[in-house]
C-alpha cells in the first residue's frame, strides 16, 4: 500500500478533500487540523467504509440534494472495507473482546481441538437426542446440567462422568412427561414450597399406611413400596418361581402359592391405601390448591394418574435427580459408551490446553504495555481464559479497580467499569480495545490503513505519551499505514519529533469557502523560533518576532527591562511608541540572540507602527491569504490592537492616564471607553472582539501556537477591516471638526 488516493464529496460536512497520500518514505502520515475542518467527518467516512454498511454509508447529514461520493484507491485499485480501522478514543461501541481469542493460541493448537471436540459434541448430540426421547423434555440439556451441576463450570460431559456407577444400577422409570412435574418456570416448585404444610400431611399419612401393611414396609434404613413391589412381580411374571413349587412367606406368615395371588395381594394394598379415608381427603385439598392456578393444569393431570407421586415430590430436588436417573439406566449402553469416549480424549484435551495456555504471551504482552504506558486506576485480567483460549468464546473480561493504594481493589464487569471512570479514563479504557483490534490483526498477518482520530485527545501527559510510544510500534510496521488527525499542536510535534516524519508527510489542513479541504505542507514541526529567526529580514517576519523576543526578554530580565519596555512600545500605543524605528528594533534581536547577529533590513529607518500598519494592508490585499501562516495572524492581531488602542485614546482624548496604566492596556482603555461611550454598541461590540481575538496572538509563549493556528487568518482580516474603517472614520470626523 504505497500510495492511497482519497477522493470525498459530501461527506458528513467535507464538500471536497482529494488528495492523494504517499507512504512510499514513511509508513505515517500526519494532519495537523483545527476543530470543525474537517477530522470527525474524515474519519466517520472511513469509518462507514470500514463497516459497509449500505444502510449508513457517507452522506451530508445537512443538504439531501447533494449526492456523496467516497472513493479510496490503495495503489490504483478500491480499498477493501476490512483493511480499515478507525481508532477512536471516544468511541465506546468498541468492544474488542471477541478479538482477543485470535490471538491466544495457535491454529494447529485449535484445529486439533477443534477436531475433538466436534467429535464429542456429535457424540452428545446423538446421545441427548435419545435421551429427550424419553424424557420428553423440552431442553434435555439444559435440564440435565442444571440437575446435576456442582459449579458454574460444570459441562454435559462433567455432570454425566459424575454419574456412572449410579447409571449402572436399576432406577424406578415412571411414566410421565418430564416438564409436566419439573417446569422450567417452576410454578410446580413454588406451589410445594406454599402447601408444604399439605405435602407433609399426605407424607407421613402415607408412610403410616405404608408401616401397618401386611406387605409394603417403610422404615428410615429400608423400604419395600410399589416400586420394589412392581420390581418383584416383574422378576416372577414369566412364571418359572412358582412352577418350581416355591412360594412367598409374607410378614404375617401369608402364603403365596401363584404370580396371581401375589398380584392380587398387591393390588388388594394399594386400593387400601389409596382409598383411606384420611389419605383421600388429604389428596382431595392437594388437588383443589392445584386446581386454583391455572400454570399446573398438567401437573395436576399427572398426579391424577398417580396420586403416590405426592410422597416423592416431598423431596423435590431429589426426586428430580432420581428421574434424571431412571432414564439414564433406561440408555446406561448408550450413556456408557458416550462416558468411554468422552474419557480416552479428556487426556488430550487437557494437554492440549496446557500448550495453548502456554501460547498467550501476545496477550499477556499487551496487558504489559497497557499496564506500562497508561495511568489508569484499574487492572485487567481474563475470566474465562480456558473457553478463550480454544473454544474461540467472546472473551469476558474482569477489571479490579484500585480505590486507593493500600486497600483491596473492587472487581468491575465492563458495565460498571464504564460508569465509574472519568472521561479521561474512558478513553485511556477505549485505548485497551484499540489495542486489542490492532494486535489482532497483526497476529494474523493482515494489512491495515489505521485513521487516529485525535487519539490522545484529553489526556494527561503521562498517557499521551503511552499511545504516542505505541504509535511509533505500529509506525515501523511496514504492513501497517497510518493517517494520524490532530488538533492538538503539542501531540501535533511529538509526533513529527518521536516518528521521524519526513516533511512529505506532514499537513496541516484548511477549508475553503465551498467546504473544500486542502493539505497544505505542515508547518513549524520543530523549533518555530529558528523558523522566524531564519527569515528575519522580512518585513511580516520582523514585526512577527517582536512578540517571541518580549517574551524572552520578559522570560531573562523581567517586565523592567529597558528591553522589555521598548517591545511593548511596539505592541501597545505609548508615550515613545512613534519614535520607536525598525533600526531600534533590529539592534535588539541582533545584541540578545545568536541566530540574528547578522540581521539587516532594507526598512531600518521607518517607523515600527507604520510598518505593522503596512504589513497588515498587505495582507489583506493578497489573493491567497495562507491559513497556516503564523505571521499572518500576529501581524493582523499587532495592527489591530494598536489601531483600537490609537482610535480609544483620540476618542477619550485625555481622559485617560497612559503612563497610569502597568498592564492590560487594550482592555483598561476598553473599559473607560465604555465608561465614556455606553451608549455606542456598535463600537463596543468591535472592540469586544478586539479584546477576545488578539492577546493570544500577541503575547506569543510556548503553549499559544494552537490558537494562533486555530484561529482562522479570515476572522482577522474582517476584524482589522472593521476596526480600520473604524479609525478612518474617527480621523475624518476629527478633521471636519478642525475645519469647523
Amino acid at each position: 500500500m504505497d500510495k492511497v488516493k482519497i477522493n470525498l464529496q459530501n461527506c458528513f460536512g467535507i464538500g471536497c478533500f482529494v488528495h492523494e497520500f504517499d507512504f512510499t518514505n514513511s509508513n505515517s502520515v500526519l494532519i495537523y487540523a483545527p476543530n470543525g475542518i474537517m477530522k470527525t467527518s474524515f474519519a466517520k467516512t472511513f469509518d462507514c467504509i470500514a463497516k459497509d454498511d449500505k444502510k449508513n454509508m457517507p452522506k451530508d447529514r445537512i443538504d439531501n440534494e447533494v449526492d456523496p461520493q467516497y472513493t479510496i484507491l490503495a495503489d490504483e485499485v478500491p480499498i477493501k472495507p476490512d483493511v480499515i480501522f478507525v481508532a477512536n478514543a471516544e468511541d465506546s461501541s468498541i468492544d474488542a473482546s471477541s478479538k482477543i481469542s485470535r490471538f491466544i493460541a495457535s491454529k494447529e493448537l485449535k484445529k486439533e481441538y477443534d477436531g475433538i471436540f466436534k467429535l464429542l459434541n456429535e457424540e452428545k448430540d446423538k446421545f441427548i437426542k435419545k435421551l429427550k426421547e424419553v424424557s420428553k423434555s423440552t431442553d434435555c440439556e439444559d435440564e440435565f446440567i442444571n440437575t446435576f451441576k456442582t459449579d458454574e463450570k460444570s459441562s454435559f460431559f462433567s455432570c454425566l462422568v459424575s454419574l456412572e456407577k449410579d447409571i449402572k444400577i436399576e432406577h424406578e422409570r415412571l411414566d410421565f412427561r418430564y416438564n409436566d412435574i419439573f417446569d422450567k418456570k417452576g410454578h410446580v416448585e413454588k406451589f410445594l414450597d406454599k402447601n408444604g404444610g399439605l405435602i407433609d400431611q399426605y407424607f407421613d399419612r402415607y408412610t403410616s399406611l405404608l408401616n401397618n401393611s401386611s406387605f409394603f414396609h417403610k422404615s428410615e434404613s429400608a423400604s419395600f413400596g410399589t416400586y420394589q413391589a412392581n420390581d418383584l412381580i416383574r422378576s416372577v411374571s414369566d412364571g418359572a418361581f412358582f412352577e418350581a413349587k416355591h412360594h412367598l412367606i409374607l410378614s404375617d406368615q401369608t402364603d403365596i402359592e401363584s404370580l396371581e395371588s401375589l398380584k392380587e395381594i398387591f393390588e388388594n394394598e394399594i386400593n387400601r391405601i389409596v382409598n383411606d379415608e384420611k389419605l383421600k381427603k388429604t389428596f382431595d385439598s392437594i388437588d383443589k390448591a392445584i386446581g386454583a392456578n391455572i400454570e399446573l393444569r398438567t401437573f395436576k393431570t399427572t398426579l391424577e394418574k398417580d396420586n403416590s407421586l405426592i410422597v416423592k415430590l416431598k423431596d423435590y430436588n431429589g426426586f428430580k435427580k432420581e428421574v434424571w436417573l431412571g432414564y439414564l439406566h433406561e440408555l446406561k449402553n448408550e450413556a456408557s459408551e458416550l462416558i468411554a469416549i468422552f474419557k480416552d480424549n479428556k487426556t488430550r484435551l487437557e494437554e492440549l490446553i496446557r500448550k495453548a495456555n502456554k501460547e498467550i504471551d501476545i496477550w499477556n504482552h499487551i496487558i504489559d504495555i497497557y499496564n506500562e504506558r497508561f495511568h489508569v486506576p484499574f487492572c485487567v485480567r481474563l475470566a474465562n481464559q480456558d473457553d478463550v483460549i480454544l473454544k474461540e468464546k467472546t472473551a469476558v473480561l474482569e477489571f479490579d479497580y484500585i480505590i486507593e493504594e493500600g486497600r483491596d481493589p473492587k472487581r468491575q464487569n465492563r458495565t460498571q467499569l464504564l460508569e465509574i471512570l472519568s472521561r479521561g479514563e474512558l478513553r485511556a479504557f477505549h485505548i485497551l480495545q484499540i489495542l486489542f483490534e490492532i494486535e489482532a490483526r497483526k497476529k494474523d498477518n493482515l494489512e491495515g490503513l489505521f485513521i487516529f482520530d485525535d487519539i490522545a485527545d484529553s489526556f494527561d501527559y503521562k498517557n499521551k505519551y503511552g499511545i504516542i510510544e505505541y504509535i511509533h510500534d505500529l509506525h515501523i510496521n511496514s504492513r501497517f499505514k497510518m493517517i494520524l488527525l490532530t488538533h492538538n499542536f503539542d501531540f501535533y510535534r511529538t509526533i513529527v519529533s518521536r516518528l521521524n516524519l519526513p516533511s512529505d508527510s506532514v499537513f496541516m489542513a484548511t477549508k475553503g469557502t465551498s467546504r473544500e479541504i486542502i493539505c497544505n505542507k505542515g508547518e513549524y514541526r520543530k523549533d518555530v523560533f529558528s523558523h522566524f529567526c531564519s527569515r528575519a529580514s522580512e518585513k511580516k517576519i520582523f514585526i512577527s518576532l517582536i512578540s517571541f523576543i518580549r517574551n524572552l526578554e520578559e522570560y531573562k530580565e523581567g517586565n523592567k527591562s529597558v528591553t522589555y519596555k521598548t517591545l511593548t512600545s511596539c505592541l501597545h500605543i505609548k508615550p515613545d511608541t512613534s519614535t520607536i524605528s525598525a533600526q531600534v528594533v533590529c539592534e535588539i534581536y541582533k545584541n540578545g540572540y545568536k541566530k540574528c547577529n547578522n540581521l539587516d533590513v532594507e526598512f531600518k529607518d521607518r517607523n515600527i507602527k507604520e510598518i505593522i500598519y503596512e504589513v497588515a494592508d498587505e495582507i489583506c490585499e493578497e489573493d491567497f491569504v495562507n491559513e497556516i501562516q503564523l505571521e499572518n495572524k500576529i501581524a493582523l492581531a499587532m495592527a489591530i490592537r494598536l489601531m483600537a488602542e490609537e482610535f480609544m485614546i483620540k476618542k477619550l482624548n485625555g481622559q485617560i492616564d497612559l503612563a497610569a496604566i502597568t498592564k492590560d492596556q487594550t482592555r483598561a482603555l476598553s473599559e473607560k471607553f465604555k465608561e465614556s461611550f455606553e451608549t455606542e454598541y456598535d463600537v463596543l461590540r468591535i472592540l469586544d472582539r478586539v479584546n477576545l481575538m488578539t492577546p493570544e496572538h500577541i503575547h506569543v509563549n510556548t503553549f499559544m501556537y494552537e490558537p494562533l493556528i486555530d484561529m482562522s487568518v479570515e476572522h482577522l482580516l474582517d476584524l482589522y477591516r472593521t476596526v480600520s474603517a473604524l479609525s478612518q472614520n474617527c480621523k475624518s470626523v476629527q478633521k471636519n471638526e478642525q475645519t469647523v
